[in-house]
């Protein structure tokens, strides 16, 4: 597929201007694979967008690219013994791109407008838990919550959570959506919002000898080929995510990188415990044996996924390794004789996905419950049907989902983030997504143990605990977690795809 990119790309690169004109301009092109929403992070649901503004916004902490926290703007943090402050030092002597001061005032008015209701922002439920937010000093702030919440940290560490200049705001109001204004170390350009994203080398930037590349242009590109062939013609030096189907095309490129990186990722398919015949634990451990998750592999993610080791995957914090769950059918024959279902018995599975790996996933899921017996009619929703049928059931004793393919990141990089809106008998649909209607009275006080303690031991032992007894109870069919694939030109470094399937690019150079 030949494409007609080359001259706008050109046209790009001709915009940059260089500090010295001696030498090349570096500008990196990255194609991703759809728009953004808004360049306000805090009134942002989707990764893609969290991830680009990263290159303009930080915030106070951030993850390295094991998910492990990391102070970015801040200095340092004290809890409250009691759980219910923390008081943050910032780094001092850092400009926002529009020259005025990052201090605890501008983290103070960035707070202050998540966590106002009237602002409607979609990120008010991650910081709802702050009461109040102040200024002890100009490199000192103080949030106070409402009760104790120990994974706070993580949650300013959400790619959401980042620090706002004071006067853009101001100058710009709702309008900061498209004229955002941070301390990092590139500096808005241009949005256009079906074409380009384009960000540009801001020399004020308190790391010093960062950024090593001029600029960095996103561009979103939604056809599968289209991406792969900008890669191959040199029209871009960074892609994400690769398909899994045009892997071995890229991978064979000499000028090219494919990278297959870790993920936090986790696809499962829950099944409805309050119906029957899912409310007996025996069919539900039968169909976790059923399914050959190496083959699913395979099969839907050309090998680049791995089996389930648990109800967490690795590099969410407090995940425990479990398994995986070994693939035995005639164990899982024998589990639903034991329940009453020697010939099996009719269901339906839906996929939250209508893409071609969602629809290879229930396919083969499909395949493998039939030779146990199960004859599960199978059906993957478009986004309107899963919140209809699914997220928006209002009575959990007739809600319609029986068994149900999909998956989940914990953007937060712990565990609450992970099993509480999943798997608390609190987050039923329509408030979250306990689309198993899974209900254990001891996980629920594990997991609200843990939102309380900031001893980390105490955690450790909550939440393996909790996963533990998930496990045993299996409301969910634990299938595989999946692996990121990106390619990048082989003079392209530091720009690499991070576990929750963000970005991170402060190292980003060119050769």
């Amino acid at each position: 597929m030949k494409l007609s990119l080359t001259p706008l790309v050109a046209a790009l690169a001709l915009t940059s201007t260089l500090a010295t004109p001696a030498f090349a301009a570096k500008d990196v092109i990255a194609a991703v694979a759809s728009t953004f929403t808004t360049m306000d992070p805090y009134d942002a649901n989707d990764t893609l967008s969290q991830a680009v503004v990263k290159s303009f916004y930080q915030g106070l902490f951030g993850f390295d690219k094991d998910m492990k926290i990391v102070p970015v703007l801040a200095e340092s943090y004290q809890a409250s013994k009691d759980g219910l402050s923390y008081t943050v030092k910032l780094k001092k002597g850092i400009k926002f791109h529009d020259g005025t001061d990052f201090n605890a005032e501008a983290v103070k008015v960035t707070f202050d407008r998540v966590t106002n209701p009237d602002n409607k922002l979609k990120r008010y439920n991650l910081y709802k838990n702050i009461a109040r937010t102040e200024v002890v000093d100009a490199s000192t702030v103080k949030f106070t919550l409402h009760e104790p919440f120990s994974p706070f940290i993580n949650s300013l560490a959400h790619p959401s959570g980042v620090v706002i200049s004071p006067a853009a705001l101001q100058k710009h109001g709702k309008a900061i959506a498209q004229n955002p204004v941070g301390t990092g170390p590139f500096k808005f350009v241009e949005w256009k919002q079906t074409d380009y994203l384009k960000v540009a080398r801001f020399d004020g930037y308190w790391k010093k000898g960062y950024p090593k590349v001029d600029t960095i242009t996103f561009r979103p590109v939604a056809d599968n080929n289209a991406r792969s062939a900008m890669m191959q013609t040199g029209e871009a030096q960074f892609t994400f995510p690769v398909p899994y189907e045009q892997a071995e095309v890229l991978k064979g490129k000499p000028n090219l990188v494919l990278v297959a990186a870790p993920s936090i990722v986790h696809r499962y398919m829950s099944m409805n415990t309050l119906q029957k015949p899912f409310d007996n634990p025996k069919v539900r451990e039968a169909i976790n044996y059923a399914i050959n998750k190496d083959a699913l592999a395979k099969v839907a993610f050309s090998g680049y996924a791995i089996p389930a080791e648990g109800v967490l995957p690795k590099g969410v914090e407090y995940a425990v390794k479990l398994g995986p769950w070994p693939y035995d059918p005639a164990k899982a024959r024998q589990l639903l004789k034991d329940a009453g279902y020697p010939n099996g018995f009719e269901t339906q599975l839906w996929s939250a996905y209508n893409h071609t790996t969602g629809q290879k996933v229930i396919q083969f899921l499909q395949q493998q419950l039939a030779q146990v017996g199960i004859k599960a009619s199978v059906q993957a929703l478009e986004a309107g049907q899963r919140v209809e049928k699914v997220e928006s059931a209002q009575d959990p004793a007739t809600a319609p989902v029986r068994m149900y393919y999909v998956g989940w990141s914990s953007s937060t990089g712990e565990a609450d983030w992970a099993t509480r809106p999943l798997l608390a008998s609190e987050s039923f649909p329509p408030k979250m997504f306990n689309t198993a209607y899974y209900k254990n009275p001891a996980v629920d006080e594990d997991i609200a143990k843990a939102l309380k303690t900031t001893d980390h031991a105490e955690k450790t032992k909550l939440y393996t605990d909790a996963q533990k007894r998930i496990w045993a109870d299996a409301p969910w069919a634990f299938l595989v977690t999946e692996q990121l694939l990106s390619a990048s030109a082989r003079n392209l470094s530091g720009f690499y795809v991070m576990p929750d399937a963000s970005f991170n690019f402060d190292e980003v150079d060119l050769k």
